[in-house]
């Protein structure tokens, strides 16, 4: 009888070029993942819906559903699921887009298959990290967010269970309190690196978060010119 195999986690990889994600599949599996293969989107969302996985690798452009509306398809499931698309080298508005549907990163074809495998296992990385982390909340304005739900609440009321991007871009600035989180902190820390297009990135991100916050008039979410963001509120005095 033969035994289980451990695997270090399980992918959803969703890629219309069979040989592609064949080779792929084949590649991530013997460096100890168990991967699932699907080539249209549909296929990949009832795999979704029938098993439970680690992250999902989703090509842009797939027959029947594309990744895009896999992607909100499986959030709207799985709110806290990471996310990586591989998507065609000249289509930057479709990686921004990608970010907006609540990405964690994304891969340019043509790539290696050592650089695939290193950004799967950064973003494992940090989300396996932020189920150990110590479970905070923070508090500002009306808001408290906890950090191991992930869901900020308003005056006891559910305002939104945040992506995992979402997660740890407001966790940053929580953590910062009333001072300057630096863009190139920020971008080391979620993004890996500081480059010019994270950068644009990232700011989809705090348009996004500031659009929440600032539903309180106490709390600012604020760009500081050439040095970062910092999320301003009322002090909570001590009794």
């Amino acid at each position: 009888m033969d035994e289980k195999k451990n695997y270090l986690a399980k992918i959803l990889l969703c890629e219309d070029d069979e040989s592609l994600g064949g080779l792929l599949g084949e590649y991530l599996a013997a460096k100890d993942y168990e991967v699932v293969l699907k080539t249209d989107g549909l296929q990949g969302l009832k795999a979704f819906k029938s098993d439970k996985f680690d992250i999902c690798v989703f090509d842009v452009m797939m027959p029947i559903m594309d990744g895009f509306t896999l992607a909100s398809s499986v959030r709207e499931i799985d709110a806290n699921i990471p996310i990586l698309f591989l998507t065609a080298k000249t289509l930057k508005d479709d990686i921004l887009e990608g970010f907006k549907r609540g990405a964690d990163d994304y891969i340019t074809k043509p790539f290696s298959m050592e650089e695939l495998l290193l950004r799967i296992t950064a973003i494992l990385r940090r989300s396996g990290g932020v189920k150990k982390q110590e479970n905070l909340v923070y508090s500002f304005g009306s808001f408290t967010y906890d950090t191991h739900t992930q869901e900020l609440m308003s005056n006891g009321t559910l305002v939104k269970k945040l992506t995992t991007k979402e997660h740890e871009l407001l966790s940053l600035l929580c953590s910062k309190g009333n001072d300057i989180l630096e863009r190139t902190q920020a971008l080391k820390s979620i993004w890996i690196d500081d480059s010019a297009f994270n950068a644009r990135s990232m700011d989809v991100y705090i348009t996004k978060l500031r659009k929440i916050v600032e539903a309180d008039p106490d709390v600012k979410l604020l760009n500081v010119h050439g040095k970062g963001y910092k999320l301003v509120f009322p002090e909570q005095k001590e009794d």
